[in-house]
């Protein structure tokens, strides 16, 4: 395993790829059938494994903004779910979408910086770092 890599950091990873890689194919497909209705079920799940393992992230063992991103992740997923149940389905969309590209996109980017534990393996892999 890389340097400062663990397992809680190792699940929150994996789950954050595969939300990503399924949330794409979730977008891309026909909505309202039964696979979309599974696949926004894994999919959702994965976001829970991502926002709740971060909570057992923390640099010099501090919370940091992160945090709040993820307990707003959590009640956002929530909300999500409870406007599909709820025929809300056009919010229900766009709860999804945003939580998509804020969690998942540019958060995800946030993690290639340098300082970040993510970044300085994938920066000092390519030789950058």
């Amino acid at each position: 395993m890389p340097t400062g890599f663990n397992a809680v950091i190792l699940t929150h990873m994996l789950a954050a790829f595969a939300a990503l890689g399924l949330g794409a194919f979730i977008f891309l497909r026909r909505k309202g059938d039964a696979a979309h209705r599974v696949g926004g079920r894994v999919w959702a799940a994965l976001m829970l494994v991502t926002a709740l393992s971060s909570f057992w992230i923390r640099s010099n063992g501090t919370f940091s903004w992160i945090h709040g991103l993820s307990v707003f992740t959590i009640g956002a997923l929530g909300l999500g779910v409870w406007l599909a149940a709820s025929g809300h389905i056009a919010r229900h969309r766009r709860v999804m979408q945003n939580l998509y590209v804020g969690a998942l996109v540019i958060t995800g980017l946030f993690t290639l910086l340098p300082q970040r534990l993510l970044g300085r393996a994938l920066w000092g892999a390519v030789g950058l770092a």
